[in-house]
């Protein structure tokens, strides 16, 4: 195999594919053409392919950079390979759900924007009967291809020789999922207690409702916490990153290729997320709106994204700009995302004297995305580890329901599922952030958004792309070991 070639050829691949998956999720087009991306790169996916950067895997010799670009390789054919087997379910499942519409007491909302109708509706019942439609239509006619895609991705594990798709996405995302997951089990019984002491005042603050009524329908309106919009208007939603990228020492409006896609359409995504078509060079980030609090924690999140790849040296190698360890990029995303339930950064970009509401609501809502996570992953391998996925819909539901005390529906069983155990690196992301976000304040004080050395700082290891995982990260940065009772004990729970 000639792996200049390779890679040049797997560049322009991620390249087209990132700016198809853009073109669509913002509504855009309608279309998902990505089967015509994949043909025009076979080559890259094919058996032959997969065992010649299997056996560059193995003959890779110690630690260093030749190691890690052999395995980010190995990772990319291997999902190029499980991409080139799910390519037709995929393109049939976004074509769906793009014209899927529910009906709702007689009103037709798209189902993509029906979460963000959900939570900027203050009724409780009228919640409820969205969240309805919206499992029906999960259930049918989304959930075949859920299915499909998730049988074919177990097919592709076995047919390269791995005993499950579990086993596959430890050995190529270099984690150990099960040692994860042992982890944040601990972190969900060290919370338990702390958990219902933790959420329910501030379910009673704004939503007005106890423990004991909360249904998984709330959720989207709790997380919106509309009784905080008087703080955060809309006019101030762009400019208040920017003037604290500027506090940092970056000028935004500078960054080559860098653009802001924030307006609403029918067909747009309701989940935010960064495209970086070209890193660094062509970044978008991408929001619908929902309104107040909830759009500034999403765009800063996105933010955090978008400054890494538009930040990333242009000199790296290809595995290291656009592959490796997304634990790291999430992290920078999640450090951005903690500022708009900073006291400080509250004050000084918003003018906001008494943020204790905000900050308790911020931790409150921070603890169900953990817990609710840590179910996830339990959940994840014990689906990604099983030959027949039919039982599996009631063990869903009883992971997610105690994780987050409430009766969770068995309807997204296959949906709530992204691929490659991307649960995992949320996971490592909130902790090394935690790690990261007190390494920062340390050194430059509980203000150092506004430190022009804290930009250099970031700045240098945006640089770096992804090219180190997030324990390596880590153990350069402080030589601390990455754990979660840095995590409890930020949350005030140890």
């Amino acid at each position: 195999m000639e792996l200049d070639a390779y890679r040049q050829s797997a560049e322009t691949f991620t390249e087209e594919l990132m700016r198809e998956y853009y073109r669509h999720h913002a509504g855009l087009q309608d279309s998902f053409e990505i089967e015509p991306i994949y043909a025009r790169h076979a080559h890259l996916f094919t058996r032959d392919a997969v065992d010649a950067l299997r056996e560059l895997d193995a003959r890779a010799n110690g630690d260093g950079d030749d190691r890690r670009r052999a395995r980010m390789l190995l990772d990319f054919a291997v999902d190029g390979y499980v991409g080139e087997a799910t390519k037709a379910v995929e393109e049939e499942l976004a074509r769906t759900e793009a014209g899927l519409t529910i009906d709702v007491d007689g009103e037709r909302i798209g189902f993509r924007e029906a979460p963000v109708v959900q939570a900027n509706e203050a009724d409780a019942e009228r919640r409820a009967e969205i969240e309805a439609a919206l499992l029906a239509a999960t259930r049918d006619p989304l959930g075949p291809h859920h299915r499909e895609l998730i049988e074919r991705q177990h097919a592709c594990a076995t047919e390269l020789g791995w005993a499950s798709y579990a086993d596959m996405c430890a050995h190529l995302k270099r984690i150990d999922l099960r040692a994860l997951s042992t982890q944040t089990a601990a972190f969900a019984d060290a919370s338990a207690q702390s958990y219902p002491r933790v959420l329910e005042p501030e379910l009673r603050r704004t939503l007005g409702i106890d423990m004991s009524e909360l249904r998984r329908a709330d959720l989207p309106r709790f997380f919106r916490a509309a009784e905080q919009d008087r703080h955060f208007p809309a006019a101030r939603l762009t400019e208040s990153f920017v003037e604290t990228m500027r506090g940092l020492g970056i000028e935004v409006a500078a960054q080559r290729g860098v653009t802001f896609d924030i307006g609403s359409r029918p067909n747009k995504s309701p989940r935010a997320f960064c495209a970086p078509v070209r890193v660094p060079g062509e970044v978008y980030l991408v929001v619908a709106p929902v309104g107040g609090w909830d759009d500034f924690a999403t765009l800063f999140h996105e933010g955090g994204h978008t400054e890494h790849a538009a930040s990333t040296d242009p000199g790296l190698p290809f595995e290291f700009r656009c592959l490796g360890d997304n634990s790291i990029s999430e992290t920078y995303a999640f450090l951005m995302q903690h500022l708009v339930e900073n006291p400080e950064w509250l004050a000084r970009r918003l003018n906001l004297d008494d943020p204790s509401e905000l900050v308790a609501h911020a931790r409150a809502q921070r603890l169900v995305y953990l817990r609710r996570y840590a179910g996830k992953l339990a959940y994840e391998l014990e689906l990604h580890d099983s030959a027949d996925t039919d039982g599996l819909a009631g063990r869903y539901a009883e992971l997610l329901g105690n994780a987050l005390a409430i009766d969770w529906p068995t309807e997204t069983y296959l949906a709530d599922v992204d691929p490659g155990f991307y649960c995992a690196c949320y996971l490592r992301a909130w902790a090394l952030e935690t790690h990261l976000r007190s390494h920062l304040r340390e050194r430059f004080g509980p203000a150092w958004f506004e430190s022009r050395q804290a930009g250099e700082v970031l700045q240098a290891l945006w640089r770096d792309g992804q090219r180190l995982d997030a324990e390596e990260l880590l153990e350069e940065l402080t030589g601390d070991r990455l754990d979660f009772g840095v995590v409890l004990a930020d949350l005030g729970l140890s």
